[in-house]
């Protein structure tokens, strides 16, 4: 069973974090072409289907994690110093998703469904600014991962 649920835990940060990684590093710097009332439009759009994706992943990340952690390793008291960082790295992580979805994504949907594209802009650059610290926190997430085997 601790195969299933590290393999749901990888799936769900490779996916979470990778797919925030695409959308700064590659999607939006490629919208540049586009003129900014279909590049607001096209972003809504990404992200509303990576946000829903999201909602499924960030519980699964954080439920295998869970589950790895006490039914596997035998909880916290068990483990090194960077499982506590990369729990803590998940929760500051979701946190920020759950703040994105409910401020500027909430305010982006209903700009974009007004054509108030003066309101759009602010919205998707702070999502823009938000899901970049998630990259970052997500990969410095990673980095305890592939340190917590060799920690003491």
């Amino acid at each position: 069973m601790a195969s299933i649920w590290l393999l749901l835990h990888l799936v769900g940060v490779v996916l979470w974090v990778g797919g925030m990684g695409f959308g700064v590093m590659v999607l939006r710097p490629s919208l540049a072409a586009l003129e900014p009332p279909a590049r607001l439009g096209l972003m809504g759009q990404v992200h509303g289907k990576f946000f829903r994706m999201v909602w499924v992943l960030m519980p699964l990340v954080i439920l295998s994690g869970y589950m790895l952690l006490f039914g596997v390793y035998g909880g916290f008291g068990s483990v090194h110093w960077p499982i506590h960082v990369m729990h803590l790295l998940g929760l500051i992580m979701a946190g920020i998703f759950i703040t994105i979805w409910f401020g500027p994504f909430a305010t982006l949907k209903r700009a974009l469904a007004a054509g108030d594209m003066a309101l759009a802009a602010p919205c998707n650059e702070r999502i823009r600014k938000l899901v970049g610290i998630n990259v970052s926190l997500g990969m410095l997430a990673i980095l305890m991962a592939a340190m917590a085997r060799y920690s003491a």
